[in-house]
């Protein structure tokens, strides 16, 4: 009866059941279920970067029909392009000042942080708020506090000193907009940065402190190098971003004075609905992710190379 009764289930059993092992079948829904959101990724992803490679390459009218290739004449034009040019400047400082400043100010918070032990829940909450906080809203504030009759200059006059222009300074309004954007992005790489630290085994502390290593020497050669893979997510995050720096050039000066503020992509922007050139708005596009790619690579390679040494 038991015999029949196998026979019988193995004949309902269908082809691909047959054919599939049970870690086989597992393996099957796993990938059917990931397929989805892959296709989704790249239909949202992955296919717009290739559409601009092709967009970029073409003299693309949106009121014509025949969109003639151009080859490298959008790539030509943008060389050609002083505002570009400028662009591409403000966005190398953007990164070389922004992500330093807000990754050491999110250490040096985290740190603060990792040593309280009462209300250190309410301290993490208010650091984290303004980086869910509306960027155009905090962009809005900043412009109202450091404009021209602003509580800034109010502080200023105050204490006897001159008013400055701020965001209407062409030699002070970038570093301005990095400083909001550093206290906005701050949260984020304290929480990325605490985490780092609970993480680390406080064995090794008390070992070195029995050696006599004082706290200097203990946040050097344990803290630092624990915290390196930390610090590896943080930089390439933290320079995207910078590299992405859109919203809060546009809400605060618009890339104003005299463009000193203007980023690669607000000029993206600038000529893709501003001025209708969407060739060579994708070709600024195309320099924008080799930028994001190349500079990605080269950190991950050169802090993974001080973390082996």
């Amino acid at each position: 009866m038991e015999l029949a009764d196998k026979l019988q289930a193995r004949g309902r059993q269908t082809p691909l059941r047959r054919g599939l092992s049970v870690k086989g079948q597992r393996y099957l829904f796993i990938y059917s279920c990931l397929l989805l959101p892959l296709l989704f990724f790249a239909s949202v992803r992955i296919l717009p970067i290739l559409y601009s490679f092709h967009v970029s390459f073409r003299e693309w009218d949106l009121l014509s029909e025949v969109k003639p290739f151009v080859g490298l004449g959008n790539y030509a034009a943008l060389l050609q392009d002083t505002i570009f040019l400028q662009s591409l400047r403000n966005t190398l400082i953007y990164v070389a000042v922004g992500v330093p400043g807000q990754l050491l100010a999110g250490l040096i918070v985290a740190l603060l942080l990792h040593r309280i032990g009462r209300f250190k829940g309410l301290y993490r909450t208010v650091y984290f708020i303004p980086y869910v906080t509306s960027v155009v809203a905090a962009g809005w504030v900043f412009r109202w506090i450091l404009m021209k009759n602003g509580i800034a200059n109010g502080i200023l006059l105050g204490l006897g000193l001159e008013p400055q222009l701020f965001l209407g300074s062409p030699s002070q309004a970038i570093y301005l907009v990095i400083a909001a954007m550093i206290w906005q992005g701050v949260g984020f790489q304290m929480l990325i940065f605490l985490t780092g630290l609970e993480n680390i085994p406080r064995m090794y502390y008390d070992a070195a402190s029995i050696d006599g290593a004082g706290s200097w020497r203990r946040f050097l050669h344990i803290t630092l190098p624990l915290l390196n893979p930390v610090m590896v997510f943080s930089v390439v995050i933290g320079s995207i971003g910078f590299l992405q720096s859109f919203s809060e050039v546009l809400n605060m000066t618009g890339g104003g004075p005299l463009n000193s503020t203007v980023s690669l992509v607000l000029h993206i922007y600038n000529l893709a609905f501003k001025h209708f050139k969407m060739g060579e708005a994708a070709a600024a596009t195309v320099v924008l992710f080799a930028m994001i790619l190349a500079l990605s690579l080269l950190q991950l390679k050169v802090l993974n190379k001080r973390a082996d040494d």
